[in-house]
């Protein structure tokens, strides 16, 4: 039996992986986890170039390369300099021209019911959860390596209905739709897509309401089939299990993580 650190898992985990929002929040955990599991790290943050740095030097303390390249992911005319600046990192921290895998995980949180939600805010949640998936993959497409993989980062709000989610629904069932498209499109050079569907989660998302508000904590521990409310370390568990080459024929697919919430 393989033991959790040994060096013969810890070569199979060898990848290079990209995750947009890896400064906090599901991001951070996913890139911390990951690195734990022999994997190098691309993060990208918006402002918080401290909070950035921190998780690149935990990273770099764990063994493995790391780095942070600033982003925002709602302004899509700075990809194409945003992927330039992928190529140069690739070359000068991992001795790389490729990355193995492309995590979305870069997103906020709206809580308007839909008679409040205004078309700046229908706008915003469509540039971050939507039209950056698209455009950012268009964008880095050409550094993915063959049997590479990309995961979109969906919702359990997706499958069912809360008020005050419209918006933030509509743009993760649009992501799912693109899963499925490219990874129809992209099989062809052996990349596969998939999505990852995390159910409430208690983080800062969306103002820590999740994490924060015990009322609600207990409701949706209430209705979850495990009865409690997940954790940052289950998503990243998740992920890492779909980085894993045991997941390579899973492809085009959307994958919930909630506990069993609302079944």
């Amino acid at each position: 039996m393989i033991s959790v650190n040994s060096p013969e898992e810890i070569i199979k985990m060898k990848k290079l992986v990209l995750v947009t929002g890896g400064s906090r929040g599901l991001g951070r955990e996913t890139a911390l986890y990951i690195a734990d599991k022999g994997c190098d790290v691309m993060i990208t943050y918006n402002k918080n170039k401290a909070a950035a740095e921190e998780v690149v030097n935990a990273i770099q303390e764990k063994g493995r390369a790391a780095t942070a390249i600033a982003l925002d992911v709602s302004q899509a005319s700075t990809f194409k300099s945003f992927a330039d600046a992928v190529k140069t990192q690739l070359g000068t921290a991992f001795e790389s021209n490729q990355l193995d895998v492309i995590i979305h995980n870069a997103g906020i949180g709206i809580h308007k019911s839909f008679e409040d939600t205004t078309e700046s805010d229908f706008d915003t949640l469509m540039n971050i959860h939507l039209k950056a998936p698209f455009f950012l993959t268009q964008s880095l497409l050409a550094m993915i390596a063959p049997q590479g993989q990309i995961i979109h980062i969906s919702s359990g709000l997706a499958r069912f209905s809360l008020p005050g989610y419209a918006a933030y629904a509509m743009m993760k069932g649009g992501v799912e739709v693109l899963t499925r498209y490219l990874a129809k499109e992209l099989g062809t050079k052996q990349i596969r897509v998939n999505t990852l569907a995390p159910g409430a989660i208690e983080t800062d998302f969306g103002g820590g309401i999740v994490r924060d508000n015990a009322e609600l904590n207990r409701s949706i521990a209430n209705q979850t089939a495990l009865g409690r409310v997940g954790l940052p370390d289950d998503i990243a568990k998740a992920m890492a299990m779909l980085i894993s080459d045991d997941s390579a024929w899973v492809n085009g697919q959307r994958i919930e993580a909630s506990g069993g919430m609302f079944l």
